[in-house]
């Protein structure tokens, strides 16, 4: 799939990343027109009871009436936040391009880099020139020994290459960095939209292989379509040995050690001695593959394909990873797959938008240390660090009270639930940037350079102590995560806002927004996957072989649930590809209400209903969401989230405390038997 500039580690965050934002649409509809309560009266449908629907009895008006605008696949709460996020950093871009800045500083470099990006009309005079120096070293290819020096500088600078390596953490000796190896060079999402069948999959299929070769005939190839082919077919092939994405969960198969001795001999068609060439990496005595039956996959394929045919394949990576950056045909065409066939969107979002987006990913510390001077109140924080400890409290005596785990395993969870390591707002210890040369209006050499200076700070990592001030989010981000490695639950400064969390408003509605997100956090670390590692981060059994059989018995019941629900023509979700995180949802939001009810103690009646139903509501209202079908589908097959109708009224049919404050009977549709309903934390 298309890489970002560079993204290592194994967080679990709350929602997925969107290659699109939100669009400055109507958003009357989900202002908070009820402070003291904090929920949105004017979002629900009475005429959808609580009891059948929850989700659309709470978020009903609003999705019948609220229309995406073109430029969106999905708009809801999450999104409205990080637009007025991106209205936010704007300010602050604008403020440093007003300065008169030094060359070197960091009001220069985020001037620089958003100024470059929205010089249009350099960028259209320049066309594909920008690319000349790249597209010379590609055609520099003579034989294997260069393929494979360019396969390693690929992995870098060029956008996407079979294998990808970096340094992160070593999951079984927590207190090491290690280098990592993996699948990538593919074009589509993942491989199984090479082999998927049926009509849609197929169209896509196409729609790709012409959008390959209208991309070669922009770029003047003398044969786009035989060019486009071996392209494909390079791709197909790779994608045959690659890992689905439920493999790729596994965190138990996809950590294994190997002797770089080994990694020679494993795929002697690599010259890796000159594949280390550019690297930036001394050749590691180890290091740990993630999907070790894929290294045989690329060795034939590399055998199989001439010096010529890999040339066209790296061009169009090349191409198709700077093709945002490129002269207005090139993004055009570029938008034209990937946001319009595979999410449904028919319009690019507003240039700003997306130079915000730029800056954000490039200097965003520098970006969120003002950011959160400006934006993000004292209090929050010191409120946060009390929920955190209400959620933590209410976790330890939950695993006290489960009566399917033995004391030696509740033991070992109680000490991971007390070496968590709660982040909240924004780093103790910001990101040096200084080493970061942006110069002028050249965008493509600024990415360039931009990808230089996160490659090196990556590979610097190698025998240094782990950074435990380190943010794997920025502070203008709206989202959390849990780290497994760390241990941490890490909580960006523009989350903490409503409807997620309100200093003005009810804390009933507050432990079912932000309590449930810190709760989900927290239950990453209990999930089917967090569960493997310890309280100091290490991939590591602590579990009796009783206590774990139990605990799969319990997430197999809830992996079925969730098969059971469908989207588009009946397409179902897929329940062990989300069970990490409808197990998060589930975890989170119990023991937010356990949170709640031992440190909640005004019963008070606002807007007509009980702190019970405000808790619940509270959850509801957070996960509106509008999805095209297109990418809602494309969610199905790539995101490890389940949409969001089904983290609402999915998780709360198994909660008998939501039956207790909604009176849902027999016959309901929210109503599930008592003996199928999945309590696992």
């Amino acid at each position: 799939m298309k890489k970002t500039l560079l993204l290592t580690g194994l967080t679990l965050g709350l929602v997925a990343c969107q290659k699109d934002a939100i669009k400055e649409a109507p958003v009357a509809a989900i202002e908070e027109n009820q402070v003291e309560s904090g929920i949105n009266l004017s979002n629900m449908d009475p005429a959808v009871r609580a009891q059948d629907d929850f989700y659309r009895h709470m978020n009903g008006k609003w999705l019948a009436e609220f229309e995406l605008p073109a430029d969106k696949s999905n708009y809801g709460a999450f999104t409205k936040l990080a637009e007025e996020s991106r209205e936010r950093v704007k300010a602050i871009i604008e403020e440093s391009a007003a300065m008169d800045n030094e060359q070197g500083s960091s009001e220069q470099k985020i001037a620089d880099i958003y100024r470059a990006f929205m010089d249009t009309e350099q960028i259209n005079k320049k066309g594909l020139t920008p690319l000349q120096t790249e597209f010379a070293k590609i055609d520099a290819i003579r034989n294997n020994d260069d393929l494979s020096e360019y396969m390693g500088y690929a992995d870098i600078y060029g956008g996407n290459a079979p294998l990808g390596m970096y340094v992160y953490i070593d999951q079984k000796k927590s207190d090491e960095h290690i280098v990592y190896m993996g699948q990538s060079g593919l074009g589509l999402p993942n491989r199984d939209y090479y082999f998927n069948e049926g009509e849609k999959p197929e169209n896509i299929r196409q729609k790709y292989q012409q959008h390959i070769t209208n991309m070669f005939k922009l770029a003047g190839f003398d044969q786009p379509q035989a060019s486009m082919k071996t392209v494909y077919s390079i791709e197909k092939d790779l994608a045959a040995g690659q890992w689905t994405p439920i493999e790729n969960r596994d965190r138990d198969k996809t950590y294994n050690k190997m002797a770089f001795t080994d990694l020679q001999n494993k795929v002697p068609n690599v010259n890796w001695d000159a594949w280390l060439t550019h690297s930036m990496i001394e050749k590691p005595e180890q290091l740990v593959i993630t999907q070790p039956p894929y290294l045989d996959t690329v060795n034939e394929v590399l055998a199989k394909y001439s010096i010529a045919d890999w040339k066209n394949y790296y061009k169009w990576h090349l191409l198709s990873n700077t093709a945002n950056y490129l002269s207005a045909d090139f993004e055009q065409e570029d938008f034209s797959f990937y946001g319009t066939v595979l999410t449904g969107t028919t319009e690019q979002e507003p240039r700003w938008k997306r130079g915000v987006d730029l800056v954000n990913g490039l200097t965003g510390e520098l970006v969120g240390k003002v950011y959160v001077k400006k934006h993000f109140p004292a209090e929050a924080k010191q409120r946060m660090v009390g929920l955190i400890e209400n959620l933590r409290d209410a976790y330890g005596m939950s695993i006290k009270e489960l009566d399917w785990m033995g004391e030696e395993t509740k033991e070992k969870a109680l000490d991971k639930l007390a070496k968590f390591d709660p982040k909240i707002g924004y780093p103790d210890v910001w990101r040096d940037y200084s080493e970061l040369n942006i110069q002028g209006t050249d965008l493509v050499s600024n990415l360039k350079e931009a990808t230089r200076f996160f490659t090196k700070r990556n590979r610097d990592k190698l025998g240094q102590p782990i950074d435990r001030n380190e943010w794997g989010m920025n502070p203008q981000r709206v989202n959390a995560y849990y780290n497994p490695t760390k241990n941490e639950i890490v909580f960006p400064a523009a989350i903490l806002q409503p409807p997620f969390f309100n200093l003005a408003a009810d804390e009933a509605v507050n432990y079912g927004g932000i309590g449930a997100v810190i709760g989900h956090e927290m239950g990453h670390g209990f999930d089917d996957q967090g569960s493997k590692y310890d309280g100091d981060g290490n991939l590591k059994n602590w579990w009796t072989d009783e206590d774990r059989a139990n605990f799969e018995k319990l997430t197999n019941k809830l992996v079925e649930q969730y098969n059971g629900f469908t989207v588009v023509d009946g397409t179902p979700v897929k329940g062990e590809f989300t069970q990490g995180e409808n197990i998060g949802d589930l975890s989170g939001l119990a023991i937010a209400y356990k949170a709640f009810k031992a440190n909640y103690t005004d019963n008070k009646v606002i807007d007509g209903y009980t702190p019970e139903q405000r808790f619940f509501m509270g959850w509801a209202q957070v996960w509106m969401r509008k999805y095209r079908d297109e990418e809602l589908l494309r969610r199905i097959d790539t995101d490890p989230h389940s949409p969001s109708e089904f983290r609402t009224n999915g998780i709360l049919r198994n909660l008998p405390q939501f039956y207790e404050a909604f009176n849902v009977q027999p016959g309901d549709g929210m109503y599930l038997p008592p003996e199928e309903r999945v309590k696992i934390w």
